[in-house]
């Protein structure tokens, strides 16, 4: 099931630029930075409410970030939802007709189990699912 909106994913050019504006303009620093070598991201997380905006650069010109913003300048990539059993909202979706981009779950950013669901199915959306990985 489908728990809160988790986070909003932003693709940027400079993780150290735009976490400075951020900053600026939450009026917070960001709770933790990490990289995602599987991923060839580096993210940064801001704490919002319940919610978050995770900062997202590419370290490789491969990766899913540096693609994206080879066709769209910085902003909105993805929206990430928090389920409580990933496994099985996986199965959920799929029979209600979504496209995955992950037959299983892998890891993600700040201790998930992550999924995305393809843009095609989800109104030109990135979704994401996430897990915490106890």
């Amino acid at each position: 099931m489908i728990l809160r909106l988790e986070h909003i994913g932003i693709a940027v050019q400079d993780l150290s630029n735009s976490n400075a504006l951020f900053e600026k303009l939450l009026g917070i620093t960001p709770y933790k930075e990490e990289e995602v070598p599987s991923e060839h991201v580096r993210t940064s997380f801001f704490q919002t409410g319940e919610s978050k905006i995770e900062l997202l650069e590419a370290t490789h010109p491969d990766s899913a970030i540096a693609k994206y913003l080879e066709k769209k300048p910085e902003g909105l990539h993805h929206i990430a939802f928090e389920v409580d059993d990933i496994h099985a909202e996986m199965e959920r979706l799929r029979a209600e007709g979504f496209q995955l981009l992950n037959a299983e779950p892998k890891k993600g950013a700040d201790n998930k189990w992550v999924c995305f669901v393809h843009p095609k199915s989800a109104n030109g959306v990135l979704l994401e699912l996430c897990q915490s990985n106890p």
